[in-house]
């Protein structure tokens, strides 16, 4: 296992990251712990989750991930030997339960604010069942963000909101972090689906005010979907902020398994019921063109997809997830794969042919 610096801190993390979003959901606890026994067996020190999981959310299944881990540190003792990211939801999600939370909502919409992250990193840390957090994040933006097929253009009317409104909240999270930094409840603060102005306004509002610095942001990225590149990513590579992808094979679509309308029993596809932007005649056919080039070179598309990642020198760490042992250590395995150079040509044939499948 290979690690990387998380931003410009001093944490060391291992260049695959054990995502958890499945487990109370998809997964049983038990299956929970299996998988981080081996993740750790493996040389992973990096899990994220979030107080959201389990996906698909449900007011059920809020939290459950995060106590799912707190009884894995509870059991095995490894707490501090792993770097633990968590997130506090943002802007959206009104079916989820927040109370206890205070006032949650601006306008109709639920955001993050010092009184909301306050309640929620109490929370993590209870179901947690630990006192600090390494990696505290923002699930979500809570203005408009250009995430979740709202990537295309005319999307964000930036008028729904004033520069000194962001600005103001900006300033509040980041008073926010720097009191949980004091306090000890984390140590560093990142953020998720964010765009390339939020990180530079972040690390300006960071230096002027002697306030934390943001370490991360984690982005959905794959074969499917690049469209961090080259403009976050310059941003990232350039200062220091850890780019983490979430959903490297486009929520396994990346498989095949969901090629004609298929929806295996048990998959995340088939249990979701929310709208689907992946899920286009575009999407079936960048799909199968990755699929021939992993056959052409005898590759597994997943494992290609993964590797991938690795091989993108803005990546700091790649996020995986599965739902069952034989998944799990075939994604970990990937990164023993090798792309050679006639690999990634193909591959950026098929993307400059479906640079945007959805």
């Amino acid at each position: 296992m290979k690690y990387s610096k998380l931003g410009r801190t001093d944490i060391e993390v291992s260049r695959v990251c054990l995502g958890t979003m499945t487990w109370g959901q998809q997964n049983t606890e038990s299956e929970g712990h299996e998988q981080m026994d081996y993740a750790v067996e493996q040389g992973i020190n990096f899990f994220d989750t979030a107080e959201l999981y389990a996906v698909p959310p449900t007011a059920e299944s809020y939290g459950r991930t995060e106590e799912i881990v707190g009884t894995w540190f509870e059991k095995s003792g490894k707490r501090d030997d792993i770097i633990l990211a968590t997130k506090v939801t943002g802007r959206g999600m009104p079916n989820m339960p927040y109370d206890g939370y205070g006032d949650w909502v601006r306008g109709d919409k639920h955001i993050a604010d010092r009184k909301n992250i306050e309640a929620a990193i109490d929370a993590s840390l209870t179901r947690l069942k630990t006192d600090y957090i390494d990696l505290y994040q923002l699930h979500n933006p809570n203005r408009e963000n250009t995430h979740f097929t709202r990537h295309w253009a005319g999307e964000i009317d930036f008028e729904d909101t004033t520069t000194d409104r962001e600005l103001g909240e900006f300033r509040e999270i980041l008073d926010t972090m720097n009191d949980l930094v004091k306090a000890g409840k984390i140590k560093h603060f990142g953020v998720s689906d964010d765009s390339p102005w939020a990180m530079m306004t972040y690390l300006r509002l960071a230096e002027q005010h002697n306030l934390p610095r943001i370490q991360s942001i984690q982005n959905e990225y794959s074969f499917m979907k690049r469209n961090d590149e080259p403009y976050l990513s310059e941003v990232c590579f350039r200062e220091d902020i850890a780019y983490l992808p979430w959903s490297p094979l486009a929520g396994g679509m990346i498989s095949g398994k969901y090629l004609d309308g298929a929806r295996p029993e048990g998959s995340r596809w088939s249990l979701d019921s929310r709208p689907n932007q992946r899920d286009t005649d575009v999407s079936q056919a960048t799909v199968r063109g990755y699929m021939d080039v992993a056959e052409k070179h005898g590759l597994d598309v997943c494992q290609m997809a993964l590797k991938f990642c690795y091989t993108r020198n803005f990546v700091t760490s790649t996020i995986i997830g599965a739902t069952s042992m034989d998944q799990l250590k075939s994604n970990i395995s990937a990164f023993d794969v090798e792309l050679a150079d006639d690999v990634l040509k193909d591959i950026d044939a098929v993307y400059r042919q479906y640079p945007m499948p959805y």
